[in-house]
């Protein structure tokens, strides 16, 4: 299987760097390559930078590591390229509240990861992962010691939920599965399985297990 992630920010940056300690290759793709570039130059061969288009043609995962808005807009630019792909989703639906903090921006009781897997062509495989951590609890987390920290992820496809939990391994953290596509408000922010309004921290998959 291999793996593209479709843009380099925050969280795009740490789950490349994961991957790449855990051993994968990796593909990392953004609307210009600079940054991509930049964290190839930084992590080795085992990065290939290509453009957003080509990225979606060779892999087979994508990890869709952009803001929500952006996201909906390039299923529809690249819906028919998608068909047959495992789509992994770590979008968050907020933005900022011009007052320093963010606010939700779709009703409360909506998902983002729900709206995007209506949006995914029929043959698109949709995994709910790696969004349920801020950027920065991502890269400090990982291969956390003596007990992995846990990252959660929901889907409909087992078969595409085995293919991530594996990915979510070689980014060393312990995959927890917690259901279908529908319990994705579960783990976007202010779910009670997110680090940010629910659990407060990275938990262990032990303390996960408890919560789910």
């Amino acid at each position: 299987m291999t793996t593209a992630i479709i843009g380099i920010g925050n969280i795009g940056t740490r789950v490349v760097t994961n991957l790449v300690r855990g051993g994968e290759k990796v593909i990392a793709a953004d609307r210009t390559l600079d940054r991509a570039e930049q964290l190839a130059s930084e992590l080795g061969s085992n990065v290939t930078v290509m453009p957003v288009a080509q990225a979606i043609q060779q892999a087979d995962v994508i990890i869709l590591a952009i803001y929500f808005d952006a996201e909906q807009q390039l299923i529809a630019e690249y819906a028919a390229a998608l068909d047959g792909k495992i789509v992994v989703d770590p979008s968050n639906p907020i933005g900022p509240d011009g007052k320093g903090g963010f606010n939700k921006i779709i009703p409360a009781d909506q998902s983002s990861g729900q709206i995007i897997a209506a949006l995914l062509p029929a043959g698109a495989r949709f995994v709910k992962a790696f969004g349920t951590l801020t950027a920065k609890s991502l890269g400090e987390a990982a291969w956390r010691a003596p007990d992995l920290a846990a990252l959660f992820y929901a889907t409909d496809d087992q078969d595409a939920g085995d293919v991530v939990a594996k990915l979510i391994e070689a980014s060393g953290y312990a995959p927890v599965p917690i259901g279908g596509a529908d319990q994705s408000i579960r783990i976007e922010v202010g779910g009670d399985l997110h680090e940010v309004g629910g659990l407060g921290k990275p938990v262990s998959a032990q303390e996960a297990a408890a919560k789910i």
